[in-house]
């Protein structure tokens, strides 16, 4: 995903959400509806997460320092679980709360009876918006994968969690609608309770996913099956590598990949012909998979009775145990 892609649906996030969240407070205030309210806090909880997500943008573009060395590229993770607690606690939690106070105290709407709705159609329709500009930038990337799987396995977090923040807010004003609606029609402040309800559990699941998938990305993801094939296709296609004895990879940050892989390589005559030969595969490496800026190549001699062994190199180069590391391991094997 492009970074100018997130940023974009973030913006028409945060502009549509700053709009809807006066609008919603105003018909609050005129109406005092539970539902209203629960939906005013939501609105302004997903403009918050949406400048948090501005905000771990921009931090994660500084340069790497001595003290963190890969640079911030992570911060783009930390800010997105920052805005899933936030979703979850002040949207969510409260949400939830209002809706028990609403049951305990339940009123009808009396007064400026038609705000409600007309605030909930025009939010509907501004949300609608933003959310259709969240779909059209994670097409750009989300390519033949279904919507779930884009969520799931995406490594930039901010299209995702646009995509659920707005997902829920059309969600969440259905309901409000529902409640509000009902209330007016009976005139039992029940039914404002529940949409109340409804709209905090909702909140509270798609917070819980949200946490869900951005702690996969805190603590580290690798580079998904497909460019796995294709790094590991780049480092073999040359007569410099026999085989690729192991290999790790890691995301440092969305749009950062950091390689790491210890290879079989012929008998070279010389250091410098070996040192031509790993620019030659990291160049390879680089060209197929771009994001891949952090490559840390081990060269080797395979052997395969090394292999068998444990270690995956040759006999020479394998670690040998000291001898009273081999009376343990024979004293083991004798007990």
């Amino acid at each position: 995903m492009s970074a100018n892609g997130g940023t974009k649906a973030i913006i028409a996030a945060l502009l549509a959400n700053v709009g809807i969240a006066i609008t919603k407070f105003i018909a609050f205030l005129l109406t005092s509806s539970s539902s209203m309210l629960a939906e005013s806090i939501h609105s302004v909880a997903d403009s918050g997460n949406q400048a948090l997500l501005l905000l771990g943008g921009k931090r994660a573009k500084r340069a790497a320092t001595p003290e963190h060395p890969f640079g911030y590229g992570r911060e783009r993770y930390i800010y997105a679980f920052i805005v899933s607690i936030v979703l979850f606690s002040l949207g969510g939690l409260f949400a939830l709360y209002e809706a028990w106070h609403k049951a305990a105290d339940p009123h009808p709407i009396t007064a400026w009876q038609w705000v409600p709705v007309t605030v909930l159609l025009a939010a509907i329709v501004m949300e609608g918006f933003s959310f259709r500009t969240a779909i059209r930038e994670s097409n750009h990337t989300r390519g033949t994968q279904s919507w779930v799987n884009f969520i799931r396995r995406a490594k930039a977090p901010e299209l995702p969690v646009v995509l659920l923040e707005d997902f829920g807010a059309l969600v969440g004003l259905v309901l409000a609608l529902f409640g509000v609606g009902l209330t007016l029609i009976t005139g039992n402040g029940m039914w404002d309770a529940a949409g109340t309800a409804m709209i905090g559990v909702l909140l509270v699941i798609i917070a819980i996913v949200l946490a869900i998938e951005t702690k996969s990305l805190l603590l580290g993801e690798g580079a998904d099956p497909a460019d796995l094939a294709t790094i590991e296709r780049a480092v073999t296609a040359g007569p410099e590598v026999e085989r690729i004895i192991h290999m790790k990879t890691l995301y440092l940050g969305p749009e950062e990949l950091m390689v790491a892989a210890k290879i079989g390589v012929p008998a070279w005559e010389s250091a410098e012909e070996l040192a031509r030969g790993i620019n030659a595969v990291e160049a390879r490496i680089r060209a197929a998979v771009p994001i891949a800026r952090v490559i840390y190549l081990e060269p080797d001699i395979y052997s395969v009775a090394a292999e068998r062994a444990g270690t995956g190199t040759a006999a020479p180069t394998a670690a040998v145990p000291s001898p009273s590391e081999s009376g343990e391991v024979a004293g083991r094997a004798g007990g």
